[in-house]
């Protein structure tokens, strides 16, 4: 049996500071006093109480003549305040990184804005971090708890986001996904530890190729258990705190052990529980031998092992199957489809014979877990090899996207495509590819580690395009295109393997902030070809329409003389701009508001006003309109003379 250590595994860094700071204290003669555990590991905290290192809930606890040594979770400021008027001697052994939270914090108070902090509401770092801020903070747990919050008490106050150093990063990033979405003035802080991320996904990979995965830690550590999720999410996963609690039917059936240990746990206990899982493994292994030859007339089944099971019954998420030995077969429905919608009794009826592979085995009760989606990826992968050796074209589908690039499924195989072999533009939003069918090519198959391009099909394909677009292209031609990116200044449009610019001023006849404003990533829309530059390769389109001109409507349609019910939009000294048509305003001079004479315009209009105005003349040519309210005023006062 192999066992594979994590790479990451053990103190992180700030333990270890907290840890070092704690020993070397205590060597050096100091009474010390911990505020709460030093680290979530009992046998550590056990022996620097056999040094004579207390551990103290509060400041009341703290001896006389002790140093008090904050731990690495850091604490709220109402305690360094504390601290510093009773005069007590203190050494800060709060990680940098949690510290960096609590000036994140602090900012979020001086600014008034409201703070939320992804994490247990219960866990010390997480109170630390709510104690560095006087203002609103709310703390959540995970997505569910965030949709259920309602929002700032004050509408118009900045959001701070930030997230306990040790949160499980998937969770994070639905959550922030959806801040993005909801709370558009929310400024999000990434302060997951470094080493969390790497250790969380050490441990993804790690349970991906193992059988079992054995977490190292204490049992009340959160980082540790966010481990055990993270693991249990792909194969088994158990804890132990030491070796003493390692079970020997653990593994049994099992090839391959993942070993990691969270971020509290000294280097000696891991030592400790692999040396032991060795012996616990030899031991197993001679106990198998035995049995194996006790019970020869049994065909053997372990983990790896491709089956014919027969459906025996069915239950809306699992299938029971015969596989012609002593073990009862179970197929979990997560393990027949990816749809979770489906009932197992739509994809297979009883008597039916599935192709399956054996995921784990239990002999002590006698069922083994099986999985039809494995053995399918297992042959998928086969096809995804031989595809990268012949560098065949391949078809799949984006399931999701990462700060990396984007994972494809390819016939049942996650494909890793890079952020630049995914898109042919930079800029262009990946999160547009999830759900879409690809085609792509293997480059680089080795293992576990498969790396696929979009792009050099996509480019093979647009090569042609772009060569026929250039050979007929003409100013004035019109092409239905597709909108690829969006910029301050415009939008990208492929109207055929060629990206063209719509500037910002081509979009509308209203004066818009943004492109975003008339369209969107995707979005199909006709344009035409305003201008070329063959030997850049550039092209420069336009989407308004000249029949929608509102200066061609006002020339039109509304000669001098004409009269208009319009919103005052903007002040200035010298008067009012009215808009009396989507994109034209005209400016009612300070002379023309009224008969009587105005000194300041804002004494007599405010923006939003409707005001009847009638129209004096218009420069075409330098886009300005006169108007008149006075002149209406006079006309009244004349009709009422006659």
């Amino acid at each position: 049996m192999e066992i594979i250590k994590a790479k990451t595994a053990g103190f992180c860094f700030g333990v270890d500071r907290a840890v070092k700071l704690t020993y070397d204290l205590v060597k050096e003669g100091h009474k010390v006093a911990t505020l709460g555990p030093l680290i979530h590991n009992p046998q550590c905290v056990a022996d620097l109480e056999s040094k004579g290192v207390i551990t103290a809930e509060n400041l009341d606890q703290v001896p006389e003549g002790y140093e008090v040594v904050i731990r690495s979770h850091g604490v709220p400021a109402a305690v360094y305040r504390e601290l510093e008027k009773r005069g007590l001697v203190y050494h800060d052994a709060t990680c940098p990184f949690v510290a960096k939270i609590h000036r994140i914090a602090k900012k979020a108070s001086d600014a008034g804005a409201v703070l939320l902090i992804a994490g247990d509401r219960t866990h010390p770092e997480v109170k630390g971090i709510a104690g560095h801020t006087e203002g609103e903070c709310f703390i959540f747990g995970d997505l569910n708890e965030l949709k259920a919050w309602n929002g700032p008490k004050n509408g118009q106050n900045e959001i701070y986001v930030v997230a306990q150093t040790t949160f499980q990063v998937t969770k994070w990033l639905e959550c922030t996904d959806f801040i993005k979405k909801d709370y558009t003035n929310a400024q999000i802080f990434d302060t997951i530890c470094n080493a969390t991320w790497a250790r969380q996904q050490e441990a993804e990979d790690l349970s991906r190729r193992c059988d079992l995965m054995v977490v190292i830690g204490g049992h009340h550590s959160s980082n540790t258990q966010k481990l055990v999720r993270v693991a249990e999410k792909h194969t088994g996963a158990v804890t132990v705190e030491t070796a003493a609690e390692l079970q020997p039917e653990w593994f049994r059936g099992v090839k391959t052990v993942g070993v990691t240990a969270g971020a509290s746990t000294p280097s000696s206990i891991i030592e400790e529980v692999l040396n032991s899982m060795s012996e616990e493994i030899r031991e197993e292994q001679s106990f198998a031998e035995l049995f194996a030859e006790s019970e020869a007339n049994l065909k053997p089944v372990f983990a790896g092992k491709v089956v014919e099971g027969t459906v025996t019954s069915i239950t809306p998420n699992e299938v029971q199957v015969d596989i012609g030995t002593k073990h009862t077969g179970f197929v979990k429905l997560s393990e027949l489809t990816d749809d979770s919608s489906v009932n197992a009794a739509d994809l297979v009826k009883v008597g039916d014979k599935l192709d399956l592979v054996v995921e784990k085995v239990n002999d002590q009760e006698g069922v083994a877990y099986l999985s039809r989606k494995k053995l399918e990826a297992r042959k998928g992968m086969e096809e995804v090899a031989k595809a990268a050796e012949e560098g065949t074209v391949m078809e799949g589908v984006i399931t999701e996207t990462n700060k990396g690039g984007v994972i494809a499924k390819v016939k049942g195989v996650k494909v890793f495509v890079p952020r630049s072999q995914a898109t042919m533009r930079r800029d262009e939003d990946i999160n547009a590819l999830v759900g879409q069918n690809v085609k792509l090519v293997i480059t680089e198959c080795a293992g576990r580690k498969i790396i696929g391009s979009i792009n050099k099909v996509t480019a093979e394909a647009n090569a042609a395009k772009r060569e026929a677009f250039w050979s007929d292209v003409e100013v004035g031609k019109t092409y239905t295109g597709v909108v690829k990116s969006l910029t301050s200044y415009g939008a990208f449009v492929d109207v055929g393997g060629v990206d063209g610019l719509c500037h910002i001023s081509e979009l509308s006849w209203n004066r818009i902030k943004h492109p975003s404003e008339v369209v969107s990533v995707g979005d199909t829309i006709e344009v035409y070809v305003k201008a070329l530059d063959p030997e850049n390769q550039k092209v420069s389109l336009g989407f308004k329409k000249a029949e929608d001109n509102p200066w061609e409507k006002l020339r039109n349609e509304y000669p001098a003389g004409s009269v208009f019910t319009a919103p005052v939009v903007s002040i200035t000294k010298f008067g009012a701009f009215v808009r009396i048509l989507p994109g034209v305003d005209g400016l009612v001079h300070i002379s023309e508001i009224s008969n009587e004479r105005v000194e300041k315009v804002s004494d007599v209009l405010k923006v939003g006003d409707e005001v009847n105005v009638k129209l004096l003349d218009v420069d075409f040519d330098k886009k300005r309109i006169s108007l008149s309210m006075k002149a209406l005023l006079n006309e009244t006062a004349e009709g009422d003379e006659e």
